[in-house]
């Protein structure tokens, strides 16, 4: 199982933070555009809640779309949220958002959790593909955030 942890800190407020990031309709402004990234379920609230359920389609490997479906299953308002994958590419994903306001802004942390499947194999696709990619996709949002909200 892979763990990677990534921080970014923001010139906004915790309640700015947390409205932005507790939107599935952001989603798709932060994933790089070649991910083909849509979110395809429908009826989200306003405020997001344990039991939600997301479902996207993703195109991570020369544009084959994949079928991804999350859970949120916990939610501390202004603080974390956790999305667990139910059905998509993975064996396990579990990521954790954590939301802390500092002097000047909020601290944002991410702590991911996943697994490939295929024992062996996914181990191999993993150390030559997946990690480096989702390590990419982290350092995109880290970007566009910059651009959105400034340093």
């Amino acid at each position: 199982m892979q763990e990677l942890y990534f921080t970014q800190q923001l010139p906004i407020s915790l309640d700015e933070a947390w409205a932005f990031f507790s939107n599935p309709a952001n989603l798709k402004e932060i994933t790089p555009v070649h991910m083909g990234f849509v979110v395809t379920s429908n009826h989200h609230r306003e405020k997001m809640y344990a039991g939600q359920i997301i479902r996207y389609i993703v195109k991570p490997i020369l544009g084959i779309p994949l079928n991804w479906c999350t859970e949120i299953t916990q939610v501390v308002d202004k603080k974390y949220f956790i999305d667990e994958q139910r059905f998509g590419p993975y064996a396990f994903w579990h990521h954790q958002h954590h939301f802390t306001e500092v002097n000047g802004g909020v601290l944002m942390e991410d702590i991911l959790n996943y697994k490939l499947p295929l024992g062996f194999l996914g181990k191999i696709v993993d150390a030559v593909f997946v990690n480096n990619e989702v390590k990419e996709i982290f350092a995109y949002r880290k970007k566009i955030l910059l651009e959105r909200f400034g340093a």
